[in-house]
């Protein structure tokens, strides 16, 4: 796994990432559970049967969960701004904490031990390289494709 580990750094501004927010992102990316996580009652409408080759509790997975939790949380525009070849779009830790939801960046903050103003925080500025890297040929990569990044 040091491939994604080194691509996670690599996304980083700086290149410098601590171990707290490696377990977040970790956490966000390759447990499809924190997309089906219940927060007051509600569960995200995020479908929790995996699609063709992304296998659930993969990063693929937790990249196509991630995105389309973006999407529904009004940051559709930004998120394909980060697949695709253009400049991204940024977004602040609140537009990202808002489309994430309470209940995804409560777990993430008792998973890194951060506040969760860190984790919005440092996920806005990481998310948009990460999932750059992540989807080089301006798609979500197959499963296939992306364990040969790994």
């Amino acid at each position: 796994m040091s491939g994604f580990d080194d691509m996670i750094r690599s996304a980083a501004p700086g290149g410098n990432i601590g171990k707290p927010l490696m377990l977040a992102l970790g956490a966000l990316l390759a447990s499809g559970a924190l997309f089906r996580a219940s927060g007051a009652g509600q569960t995200a409408n995020v479908p929790t049967q995996p699609t063709s080759d992304d296998g659930a509790g993969s990063v693929l997975g937790g990249l196509g969960g991630l995105l389309k939790k973006l999407e529904q949380g009004g940051l559709g525009d930004a998120a394909n701004s980060w697949i695709g070849s253009g400049q991204n779009q940024s977004v602040s830790p609140g537009q990202l904490g808002s489309a994430l939801g309470p209940s995804i960046i409560k777990t993430l903050s008792q998973k890194s031990g951060l506040s969760e103003e860190d984790i919005t925080k440092q996920l806005s500025q990481i998310l948009p390289g990460l999932v750059d890297k992540l989807t080089p040929n301006g798609r979500v990569p197959t499963a296939t494709e992306l364990s040969q990044k790994m």
